[in-house]
């Protein structure tokens, strides 16, 4: 089976993740990663999402951007991004774009599940 790499568009480290949670309170409209806007709250991981992760089959790993380029190299994607990763290498499974038309959790699990 497959591993689905989700990658969120902000970067690792306790300033950083202080940084992020002012700015989602504050200016919620401007965050720059739709991603997390939607798997998490001001402060911890939706329910919704902590329960489909908890009851999936498929292996899911998460980066933040930073974690993800020293890992895979990956520079030339727009995040936050989710990846498949096979065989043959990592690959785009959902564009950013398409993770910005996304208005739900249950949107997301939906597109998760088409794997």
């Amino acid at each position: 089976m497959p591993q689905l790499i989700f990658v969120y568009n902000a970067d690792s480290g306790f300033f950083n993740t202080l940084s992020d949670i002012a700015h989602k309170i504050t200016s919620p409209d401007t965050y720059a990663c739709q991603l997390c806007q939607l798997t998490h709250g001001h402060f911890t991981m939706r329910s919704q999402w902590q329960q489909f992760l908890d009851e999936t089959n498929v292996d899911c790993v998460f980066f933040h951007r930073d974690e993800f380029i020293k890992q895979y190299g990956v520079q030339d994607v727009e995040l936050p991004a989710i990846f498949v990763n096979t065989d043959q290498g990592v690959e785009l499974f959902i564009s950013k774009s398409k993770i910005e038309s996304l208005q739900s959790v249950d949107e997301l699990i939906a597109l998760v599940q088409q794997l």
